[in-house]
């Protein structure tokens, strides 16, 4: 019987539900000998690296509620956390509070090996992430990294876009790009692994499809409005993420970081207007492709229903029907409509993901699920932030563990 701390090697072989029948199992067994789920030798180990910050405490309040993952240690975005002294999660982010009791410690890779990890969450800046991915990888840890450090290709990008010099370009090209629903055979692979950013996961997941089935006009540019949340700027103070400044209005007008991205995995000119919205949480893009020649509405359709029929996260919408933010809000799902004027000749595509979950950090753990051999959405079906909940005791383990047994 394959064990959850095995690695994706031994667990490949078996099915996605049967890895999941696994990990339920020893849980419960380690709940009934009267340890602590999830934390032993068959569970895998990982740290997270900038969980002072809003994506990272998202991703730790994920990573909490895995069957199996034993969270070992937790990290600032750099060498000072959040203070001179380490401090406890849950007095950063109450929200939290009574999850665990682990501190919030200053960042450096030493550290983090000291605790032995498999793997390692990068929700740094690209930075700090240039500094401990390479040690860490050195090491033989996986890592998952949640900034831009390695998402691009070109070296040149990151001169022109990230303000300098890319330190170890040697990386980019061993780097797989963490689009599970785009990427997951490089991914399973992958030590290296570069999360996509949320207003390219937006735009990427509804376009990338129709360019690859060759239903876009090749020459012609993908016209993005996307609209944000204020997370998307990050925990730090700044005068237009005050309650009485935000507003809603364009920023980073043809030359945001996320252009290059999405051009470079969408495989076509990205011309990308991302704007500020009043919302803590969320983003909805709207997409106005350039169709090649005798392309339907119809067409369209049929081609995301194709690409997504088994994608978990995915969600294509009743024609007629429109993303919110609301409907995603606090979930790993992208919502996708597409829709046509009367004459048929202007196609908009729509989509809706939460910045912080699909957009970060419960992609990240989407293609953790898939780099160590589980379901890839183990660990995702529960609302993260919300209350202890009947979801997440052991009784409804149990409950899950018997239906997912009777229904093999």
């Amino acid at each position: 019987m394959p064990r959850c701390g095995l690695g994706a090697t031994a667990l490949r072989p078996a099915s996605a539900a049967r890895r999941t029948r696994v990990c339920l199992r020893q849980r419960l067994a380690a709940t009934d000998r009267g340890r602590t789920p999830g934390v032993s030798e068959r569970t895998i180990k990982v740290c997270v690296a900038g969980a002072a910050g809003y994506s990272g405490a998202e991703l730790v309040a994920w990573l909490l509620r895995h069957p199996c993952v034993d969270l070992v240690g937790l990290y600032g975005s750099d060498r000072r956390a959040g203070g001179v002294q380490a401090e406890r999660f849950d007095s950063l982010h109450p929200l939290h509070r009574g999850e665990t009791d682990l501190r919030v410690e200053p960042a450096s890779a030493a550290s983090m090996l000291a605790k032995k990890p498999d793997a390692v969450f990068l929700a740094t800046p690209h930075e700090a992430s240039w500094e401990l991915a390479p040690e860490l990888l050195h090491a033989g840890v996986v890592v998952l990294d949640l900034s831009a450090a390695f998402r691009l290709r070109e070296p040149a990008l990151y001169a022109s876009h990230y303000g300098g010099a890319h330190p170890h370009p040697e990386l980019l090209a061993k780097a797989a790009y963490g689009l599970p629903e785009r990427n997951a055979d490089a991914i399973a692979h992958a030590s290296l692994i570069a999360c996509p950013g949320c207003y390219p996961t937006s735009v990427i997941l509804p376009v990338a499809p129709l360019r690859r089935a060759g239903l876009l006009l090749p020459a012609a540019p993908v016209i993005v409005d996307s609209a944000s949340g204020v997370s998307g700027a990050g925990r730090s103070a700044s005068l237009k993420s005050l309650f009485c400044e935000v507003s809603y209005q364009p920023y980073g007008v043809l030359n945001h970081r996320h252009g290059p991205e999405m051009s470079q995995e969408c495989g076509v000119e990205i011309v990308f207007t991302p704007h500020l919205m009043a919302l803590d949480r969320g983003i909805v893009s709207t997409i106005h492709p350039a169709m090649a020649p005798g392309v339907t509405l119809a067409k369209v359709r049929h081609c995301l229903e194709t690409a997504y029929a088994h994608e978990p996260f995915v969600r294509l919408l009743p024609e007629g029907s429109w993303p919110s933010v609301a409907a995603v809000n606090r979930t790993n799902y992208c919502d996708i409509a597409v829709g046509s004027d009367p004459t048929g000749r202007h196609l908009v595509l729509c989509s809706a993901i939460d910045n912080l979950v699909k957009g970060a950090a419960g992609q990240a753990v989407q293609a953790f699920n898939i780099r160590f051999g589980f379901d890839a959405a183990l660990g995702l079906g529960a609302v993260a932030g919300a209350a202890r909940s009947e979801g997440t005791s052991p009784a409804a383990a149990r409950s899950r563990l018997v239906a997912s047994e009777r229904s093999s």
